[in-house]
This record gives structure tokens, C-alpha cells and sequence, in this order.
């Protein structure tokens, strides 16, 4: 088969997916996309890509479409293999009419020179459990994103570390492509704010130089997704899974395993679901342990927003539409936003255990600092990381001895440290009981010269010891006994803003922002 020019599509292949005989009669719903027509038929999919020919992607010949087919299959296993069943051809029998060929990671030789055609065989799920479905009713939940990011974590651990890719030529090749194109839309981009977008990316790339490079040093540049925004995510009987990364052209999967996840978080805060957004990046962190990799975000967050306008540019040029042109030009508004972000501030959460500092932690973070919000360095998790141990598993009494938890407090410190120089807000999340403690934190901003706020929340022992005995797989190892003898602890002289935290949640989460101002 000739494989340098173009062959059209066989329409025949077509008009037998969409045709309901072929199905033992079963109702066929055909969906269409710039790349691929999808035919639903009862608890099946069928992908078929089109022949066609983009500067990203090229599938004009069928051959071109039987080495995507398997590409495709072989990658999105390594994230969904309950979904992604097999590649099948269709094939032309001796009586002319054509028939989908056995199910198969490949198919043989006989079989590929009677092919028409090549499909993905997908098990087909529910539209409402698209995440993008989802955020819409407003389905999605903080501890549904902590499982996501958890999946996105071990997916990324798991990925073949790559040094063919990423750093900072890598970053430059996408962030001057996003610039010339948007360049190319005058009618619809302003050009004084793509200029501004090119000169705050400039410094980006430059401040961000050593950095990018370290990285792919380091093995954080993988094989990665490529493609992750909540259209590509679905959650099924398993929890959260990704799918349909691109297979098309690798160079644009092999990236920063925090290029990779700035898609998803972008995606949140572009329709304003920045707690989702935090509550991802904050989980993700906790897995990894990646606090280096935060530096990156807003060069990330805005080439990934600058590639979504670009890409709504180009389709309005074949239809044009208003609506979206607005939200080109929100995009554009969104990739210089990132890259001017609010200045990095440190917020420390003290509080004797059950005292709700977790929950008040979180709470405040996404408004704080730029997107997704700030990062949150909580001391129970840092201890079971310290210690080898899962964040559920519950450490002996020496675990808690004082040279331990003077470890884990530098450790808070180094990180916020760390943190703080990159730009990026943080929320520490510790008992901070004694006044050498509280110092430690009050030092780490001082040192950084940005604003500290310090948060001591009170609350009845009964209701703390009632709180830390309804936790259920939580990092925390407090029970009601550690509570009964932590009101022996002195405190010393309290200067941070204290807060009644037995009200209701949402009160006492009110009253901190309203002091953060």
C-alpha cells in the first residue's frame, strides 16, 4: 500500500458501522470529532479515524490508520485497560460485503492485506460519568479529585522517564508555537496582549531555565498522558481513569510530569472550580513529594491556557461563532494571568488535634496566591513519609518523641522555603504547640520577605476528642487519650489570631479568609 499520498476514506466502511444490521439490529449513535467518528452500539464503541492529514497528526492512508489504531491501544492501557478492548479491521469476505474482524492486539498478515479500514474496539460507559459531565451538574467532589490526582500520581511513577523531550527546549518549542499562531488571529487576539503573553513568557523560560533542565535530568520528563482535561477523564466502578492520550505524535506526551497534570488544572480553573484544582495539585504533591516541581505552574498553566486559544482560533476560522471567540480571548486572559500572579505569602494553621486545622487548611487555600492556590504542608503526612509508612498506617509513640517532630518540622520549614521561593503560596498544617515552633514558621517568611499569618484555632475538648474519634483514613494518629493529654501542653505566649472553631465549618472558614485579607 502505498503510504506518501492520501487515499480517501472508504465510505463503505462507514455506512457499515452506522448501519444497525451489522449489530444484530442495535440502535447506532454516531459522534464526530476533527479527528475520528465514534459509533456507539450498545455496551461497545468503535473508533474509527478519519482520513485525514493535520500538521500534528496524519492519518490520509489506511496503513496510517492501522499503525495509529495499535499505537492508540497500546498506550491508553497503561491507564485504562478495562476500557480499551482491542483493534479490529474490516474486513471485504468473498460474497463483496464487508465484517468487523475477530477482537485482537494486532491482526495477522491475511487479515491486514483484506483490511478497508481499522477501528479501536472501546467497552463504551455513560456520558454522565465524564468528568467534564460531571463538573457541569456539579458532581465532582474534593475527595473524587484527591482519588484522581492519587491515579494521575502512580500513572506518572509508573511512565518511562524520557530525556528526548521536555526541559527547556522542549518548553520553547511549545511556547513560541502558541505565540505565532496567536499572532496569526489579529482580528481576534489583541495585539498588545499577545505581545504582553510573549514577554512574560520570555522571562518565564529564562528564570525557569536551570530549573526545566534539572528536571529532565532528574527523571521528572516521562511518557506522559499528553492530553488530560476532564473530556478524558471518566470515572468507572474502579475510580477515576484517564483515556484517550495521545498516540498521534509522542513529542507531545513526552513532558514534565507537571506539564502533563497543568492540562487538568488549568481546565478546573478556566471554569472556575479552583478548590478542585488545589485539592488535585495539593494531593498530587502529597504522593510524589514533587514541591520542586510548583515552580513550574504558571509557566505551564499559561502555555497549556495559550494552547486552547490557539486551538478555538483555528476552529472559528472554518465556523465562526461568537461564543467562541469569548472564550478564545478568556483563554488569552487566563495565560497572562498565570504568569502574573499574586505575590507568595506563608499561612500557618496551629491547633491541638481535632481543633479542625486540616479541614480549615484546605479550606483556605484556594485564595491564596495564584492558581490553583496555595500548596498545603501538613505534618501528619510528612511523619508516615519520614517514617516509610501509608499515610493510614498508624506509627508507635515513639514515632511522636521529640527529636522525630523537630525532623518534621524542619522538614514543613525546608519545604515551605522551597515553596515560597518559587512563587507559590503555602498553608502549613501543624499543632505548632510550643513557641519555638510557631518561630519556625514565623522565620521562613521573614527570611523569604513575604507576609505570614499565623491561625490558632480553639475548640472545646470534648469536641476535639469527638472529632479525632470519627476519623476514619485519615493521616492523623490522634485519639481521644493524645487529646485529654494535650491539654496539659503550654502553649506559651499565643500571638497568632485565634479562631473559635466549634461553629459551624462554614463560619468559622468565612471569618479566616475575611483575616487574610
Amino acid at each position: 500500500m502505498n503510504t506518501d499520498h492520501a487515499t480517501p476514506q472508504p465510505q463503505e466502511a462507514i455506512a457499515f458501522l452506522n448501519d444497525p444490521r451489522h449489530h444484530d439490529g442495535a440502535a447506532v449513535t454516531r459522534v464526530d470529532t476533527h479527528a475520528a467518528m465514534v459509533f456507539l452500539v450498545g455496551e461497545r464503541a468503535y473508533k474509527l479515524k478519519r482520513a485525514v492529514r493535520y500538521p500534528y497528526l496524519d492519518y490520509a492512508t489506511a496503513e496510517k490508520r492501522r499503525v495509529a489504531c495499535l499505537a492508540e491501544l497500546a498506550i491508553n492501557r497503561r491507564t485504562a485497560p478495562s476500557l480499551y478492548l482491542g483493534v479490529q479491521a474490516i474486513l471485504r469476505g468473498v460474497d463483496g460485503g464487508l465484517r468487523l474482524a475477530p477482537l485482537s492486539d494486532g491482526v495477522d498478515a491475511a487479515a491486514n492485506a483484506e483490511a478497508v479500514d481499522w477501528v479501536v474496539t472501546m467497552r463504551r460507559f455513560p456520558d454522565e460519568a465524564l468528568f467534564e459531565r460531571m463538573a457541569e451538574r456539579q458532581a465532582l467532589t474534593p475527595s473524587i479529585m484527591r482519588a484522581l490526582a492519587e491515579r494521575i500520581a502512580a500513572f506518572h511513577a509508573a511512565a518511562e522517564p524520557r530525556r528526548d523531550g521536555g526541559g527547556l527546549a522542549g518548553m520553547r518549542a511549545v511556547v513560541d508555537g502558541n505565540i505565532d499562531a496567536l499572532q496569526s488571529f489579529p482580528a481576534l487576539f489583541p495585539a498588545d496582549r499577545v505581545a504582553r503573553l510573549g514577554e512574560r513568557t520570555a522571562a518565564a523560560l529564562d528564570r525557569l531555565r536551570a530549573v526545566l533542565g534539572d528536571r529532565r535530568r532528574d527523571g521528572f520528563v516521562r511518557h506522559c498522558h499528553g492530553d488530560l482535561h476532564l473530556r478524558n477523564i471518566v470515572l468507572l466502578d474502579d475510580g477515576p481513569t484517564l483515556f484517550d492520550a495521545i498516540e498521534f505524535d509522542e513529542s507531545l506526551a513526552v513532558t514534565d510530569v507537571f506539564y502533563d497534570l497543568a492540562f487538568l488544572l488549568m481546565d478546573l480553573d478556566h471554569r472556575g472550580l479552583r478548590p478542585l484544582g488545589n485539592a488535585v495539585l495539593n494531593r498530587y504533591v502529597e504522593e510524589t513529594g514533587d514541591v520542586g516541581g510548583v515552580a513550574t505552574l504558571p509557566l505551564f498553566l499559561s502555555a497549556r491556557a495559550a494552547i486552547r486559544a490557539k486551538v478555538l482560533a483555528a476552529a472559528d476560522e472554518l465556523a465562526p461563532d461568537a461564543a467562541a471567540q469569548a472564550e478564545a480571548r478568556r483563554y488569552l486572559d487566563d495565560a497572562i494571568a498565570a504568569l502574573e500572579p499574586p505575590p507568595p505569602r506563608l499561612v500557618a494553621v496551629g491547633g491541638l488535634s481535632g481543633s479542625g486545622k486540616s479541614r480549615l487548611a484546605r479550606g483556605v487555600a484556594p485564595d491564596l496566591g495564584g492558581a490553583p492556590g496555595a500548596l498545603v504542608l501538613r505534618s501528619d503526612v510528612l511523619r508516615k513519609r519520614l517514617c516509610g509508612v501509608a499515610e493510614t498506617d498508624r506509627l508507635p509513640p515513639d514515632a511522636y518523641a521529640p527529636d522525630l517532630t523537630a525532623r518534621v518540622y524542619d522538614g514543613l520549614a525546608e519545604r515551605a522555603r522551597l515553596a515560597l521561593s518559587a512563587g507559590q503560596a503555602v498553608v502549613i498544617d501543624a499543632v505548632c504547640a510550643s513557641p519555638d515552633e510557631r518561630a519556625l514558621f514565623e522565620s521562613v517568611a521573614a527570611a523569604a520577605a513575604v507576609r505570614f499569618d499565623g491561625l490558632w484555632l480553639d475548640a472545646p475538648l470534648n469536641l476535639r476528642a469527638q472529632r479525632v474519634t470519627n476519623r476514619r483514613n485519615d493521616a492523623s494518629d490522634a485519639t481521644a487519650d493524645v487529646v485529654k493529654r494535650q491539654e496539659t501542653y503550654d502553649l506559651g505566649d499565643m500571638r497568632w489570631t485565634r479562631l473559635d472553631t466549634g461553629r459551624v465549618a462554614s463560619d468559622v472558614l468565612a471569618e479566616a479568609l475575611k483575616r487574610l485579607v
